[in-house]
């Protein structure tokens, strides 16, 4: 039997913008300036929809000054392991935003963006062309349902 291999499809890396939430709503209350608000923007973030939620290293949490939510039980390849939450990271990602809690990743690996916030983004990975759909959000077509 002859199975043909799809070249065309593959990984979806993109840029997105992370903020301090909490760093925001200070800043609109005129406690902070607006200088002050710490952000970062990643490249090359790996959508991953075998990923539950934003992955962050630490080294980006820290730079964010996001604060620890709770430590949880987590499966990865290797087995069950231990993990830290955090929380208040909002996301800007082509024209959309929305506040997550995010997944500390060991070492100095890379970003990851699953499921949860691609499908509260109104964002639909497109494999084959390697990029990120954005669903309508107004309309009868919108993302948004309420059942």
């Amino acid at each position: 039997m002859f199975v043909k291999t799809d070249h065309s499809m593959g990984k979806i890396l993109t840029t997105l913008t992370v903020k301090n939430r909490i760093d925001e709503a200070k800043a609109a209350q005129g406690l902070i300036s607006s200088a002050d608000v710490r952000s970062v923007v990643l490249h090359d973030v790996l959508v991953d929809t075998g990923a539950t939620t934003l992955c962050l290293p630490a080294a980006v949490i820290a730079q964010l000054g996001l604060e620890l939510l709770k430590e949880v039980n987590v499966t990865t390849a290797s087995g069950l392991s231990t993990a830290r939450i955090f929380q208040d990271a909002k996301i800007l990602l082509l024209g959309r935003e929305g506040t997550f809690e995010c997944l500390e990743l060991p070492g100095g690996r890379n970003s990851l963006l699953g499921v949860i916030p691609l499908e509260a983004l109104g964002l639909e990975p497109d494999l084959r062309n390697q990029t990120l759909k954005v669903l309508p959000s107004e309309s009868v077509d919108t993302y948004l349902t309420i059942l």
